[in-house]
């Protein structure tokens, strides 16, 4: 006897499991996202404790030739998609360039030429960059809540750091045009790298972007790395430069491009503003620091912005047919 099944029918049953399904889906791109800021917001304590001995650039160097090694030893371990398209690896070299070469040494330039307030302020541009820049080329769609939701966002990291304290004076010019310039960067390589990501996988895009980043950086990293200034270097300091190059590099580099392979990269994007806070509630542990009582605002205003951009457009509704 055959059944025939209306293609409008929807068993109960069928439809809980694909809105579970795709819950899940949906809910795991912005667990990710969250641990990439946490495991980011460790890296400027870290950071700070280490550049006691080392150099920037020496710092920079072993993060990056770490994070390659690393990389290449799990993708040989685990296995990956191979890159047939020869072009890919110029769009890689691209990424690597933009995301964390550039994105480094105009940050660690910049810094060293104006104040860490600056810095956080002018971090508020990167999601700005990424969405006009991924509406420009088709990878994202501008929207009025998305604007808003950047805007509130931004909004709550400029106050937690306390403009009136920002110094954009003469002499902070040039660090200041530099950390533009990083942030234009860093979203570019947001915008740009979503359908590569897609295409080739997290692991093999992050690795080969990494190896690029290394070979890029190997003369910076010989020169400011002698045999004197790596003698100072104590274990516990080892420990820590460890520590950055499993956590707050490999793993958050590779937990950010899994999710931008399946989020919007102006959702990816908005997620940095998370970064302050996350610093903002380490400090006290590791640094000593004092809470500052202007985050209770910020707070409120970074996470309504992660609200509106995050949030799904009404789903329609499901229909499924037997097979």
């Amino acid at each position: 006897m055959n059944l025939y099944y209306s293609s409008s029918f929807v068993y109960p049953a069928q439809v809980s499991i694909v809105k579970s399904l795709n819950d899940k889906e949906a809910f795991a791109p912005h667990v990710a996202l969250l641990c990439v800021q946490l495991l980011f917001g460790t890296w400027p304590i870290l950071g700070k404790y280490i550049l006691r001995v080392l150099p920037s650039t020496g710092l920079a160097f072993l993060r990056l030739f770490g994070a390659a090694l690393l990389l290449v030893l799990l993708r040989k371990f685990r296995g990956s998609v191979p890159i047939r398209d020869k072009r890919d690896y110029l769009k890689l070299l691209i990424f690597a360039l933009l995301g964390i070469v550039f994105n480094q040494l105009l940050f660690l330039k910049g810094l060293s030429l104006t104040t860490v307030i600056n810095a956080t302020i002018l971090s508020a541009t990167i999601p700005v960059f990424a969405l006009l820049i991924g509406v420009i080329i088709g990878s994202d769609k501008l929207s009025f809540v998305k604007v808003l939701g950047i805007a509130l966002a931004g909004a709550g990291v400029i106050y937690l750091v306390n403009p009136s304290q920002a110094d954009f004076s003469g002499e902070h010019t040039l660090g200041n045009l530099l950390l533009i310039l990083n942030t234009f960067c860093y979203g570019s390589y947001i915008a740009i790298s979503k359908n590569t990501f897609k295409k080739l996988g997290t692991l093999t895009s992050i690795t080969w972007i990494f190896l690029f980043a290394a070979i890029c950086t190997l003369p910076i990293g010989f020169y400011s790395l002698d045999s004197e200034t790596l003698s100072k270097v104590t274990p516990t300091v080892w420990l820590a430069i460890l520590f950055v190059i499993v956590f707050p590099t490999v793993c958050a580099y590779f937990l950010n491009a899994w999710a931008l392979s399946r989020v919007a990269p102006s959702v990816v994007a908005v997620y940095v503003y998370l970064q302050p806070l996350f610093g903002l509630v380490l400090a006290p542990f590791f640094l000593g620091e004092k809470w500052n009582s202007r985050a209770w605002v910020a707070i409120v205003l970074i996470f309504a912005g992660l609200f509106f951009v995050t949030r799904k457009m009404k789903e329609k509704e499901i229909h499924t047919t037997m097979p």
